[in-house]
């Protein structure tokens, strides 16, 4: 099956609480970002965004340059049907990040739990290539499975990282601001490590 079909069916198939990656409170990433500091008016996107909440709290915080970009059109449809009309303040963006083009520059740059999907070499590179040329002055943040995550989700396998082997990816272009690891615990209670680095772009 390809990616998209796989995503469309997970979520065409199963409720926010039948997928473990659900968080009520996105509180890692609300921590960072707004740690960061930022103007409200920052240009932000969210990868892999899908049906989170997270852009229900940055839109509460008064952010108003929100993009969401995610590979299934139904986990954004229904993101949008949750907004009600407070959707139309975001900018709504169905793409594969492999092959995201951007127009633009984005000051905040946030993954959580997308980049661990990426398991071949060549679609690491060329999600730093993507990175790259959407960051020219800003930060990423990307959440991934640490060591003592699982080792497959949504019935796919997952790369899991530690600090050194995810810093290593992106040094050649970022260094690291901040970092943690936290235990997500998902709608049916399991656990799920994350490692959490905040980068920032240098060259």
């Amino acid at each position: 099956m390809k990616t998209q079909q796989h995503w469309e069916q997970v979520y065409a198939t199963k409720s926010q609480n039948e997928v473990s990656w659900t968080q009520q409170v996105p509180e890692q990433s609300l921590s960072i970002i707004d740690g960061i500091n930022v103007p409200q008016n920052s240009p932000i996107i969210d990868i892999g965004g899908g049906d989170s909440l997270l852009v229900d709290f940055l839109l509460d915080e008064g952010y108003t340059d929100l993009t969401v970009l995610d590979i299934s059109a139904v986990a954004i449809d229904r993101a949008k049907n949750r907004l009600g009309l407070r959707a139309d303040q975001v900018n709504w963006i169905v793409s594969d990040i492999l092959d995201f083009e951007p127009d633009r520059d984005y000051a905040i740059w946030h993954d959580r739990a997308t980049f661990h999907f990426l398991t071949e070499s060549w679609q690491i590179k060329q999600y730093l290539k993507i990175v790259k040329k959407s960051i020219k002055k800003g930060h990423l943040i990307v959440g991934a499975f640490s060591e003592n995550g699982p080792e497959r989700c949504s019935g796919l396998p997952v790369q899991r990282y530690d600090v050194s082997s995810l810093s290593n990816i992106f040094e050649n272009g970022f260094t690291v601001n901040t970092h943690f690891t936290a235990d997500h615990t998902t709608p049916f209670n399991t656990i799920q490590n994350f490692l959490f680095i905040d980068f920032i772009k240098t060259n």
